[in-house]
């Protein structure tokens, strides 16, 4: 015993933290407090530490996130990037829809920008379409307009696709009208109005001989449907622009698919 205790003290001694100077450093601080559940984990009977299974189960599992969690914790720039685009889109959209109601800053004008959009409506076209089909007598002018027919009804059942595939509400709850629904033109995106104005305006400028001022009238038009459109709160800006797009693509397969004369006759004896 003796020759322990010797030892402890040279111990202490030898040890630099038990110098004066360094005494501050052994003990706490004043004023800290004492952890609340020390003494009742000390004195309680039953406390017991966790199982060591536990714990690593449980670091397991806050390890191993759902994917969609660790989308959302870490986002992509294109993620974000598409984010910022859409909410742009929709800004916009609201600033541009100044007829989407009567209570709206150009409300009075509603009933003309509609009138407007109705030019580009697809019943009208088909309808004229056919009429002038029916009153034609040379074969050039029936040969372009079943080639007009055909393209009309492609841009109807494109658009009334791609819509119920993506289901996009516009931004404003305006319902559509009885026409909408005659050709399935129910939902946003992409916009009927502008592709068939953007097909159209494209298919005549190709097809038709027409002056310098008709031309610009004719793409001044196609413009005016799509901002229309906007402007009642039907569609967002990327729903027309997608429109626009939609519309040209569609002129490009009717000019590889497009219909000789005599198949054009055939049709029409059929018809």
């Amino acid at each position: 015993m003796p020759a322990s205790q010797s030892r402890a003290r040279a111990r202490d001694r030898s040890n630099v933290l038990n110098r004066a100077e360094f005494l501050s450093l052994n003990q706490p601080p004043k004023g800290t407090p004492e952890p609340r559940g020390s003494g009742r984990k000390a004195s309680g009977p039953s406390a017991q530490p966790p199982p060591a299974g536990d714990g690593a189960r449980e670091r397991r599992q806050s390890q191993q996130l759902p994917e969609e969690d660790c989308m959302q914790l870490n986002p992509s720039f294109k993620g974000i990037a598409f984010n910022s685009l859409l909410a742009i889109d929709i800004c916009m959209s609201k600033r541009l829809g100044v007829c989407a109601g009567r209570a709206a800053s150009w409300g009075s004008a509603r009933s003309m920008v509609k009138l407007i959009g109705i030019t580009g409506h697809g019943i009208p076209w088909i309808g004229g379409t056919i009429l002038c089909l029916v009153k034609s007598s040379t074969l050039a002018g029936q040969e372009v307009l079943m080639n007009l027919l055909l393209a009309l009804l492609l841009d109807i059942m494109t658009v009334a696709g791609v819509q119920k595939l993506i289901k996009r509400r516009g931004p404003f709850e305006t319902s559509p009208s009885l026409l909408d629904y005659l050709t399935m033109d129910i939902y946003a995106f992409p916009a009927g109005h502008a592709s068939r104005a953007a097909m159209v305006s494209k298919f005549f400028l190709s097809h038709l001989v027409l002056a310098v001022p008709l031309r610009i009238l004719l793409v001044l038009w196609a413009f005016c449907v799509g901002l229309s459109r906007v402007m009642i709160g039907r569609h967002h800006i990327t729903d027309v622009l997608s429109g626009f797009v939609i519309g040209y693509f569609q002129f490009r397969l009717v000019e590889l698919v497009w219909m000789s004369s005599n198949t054009c006759q055939m049709l029409i004896s059929v018809w």
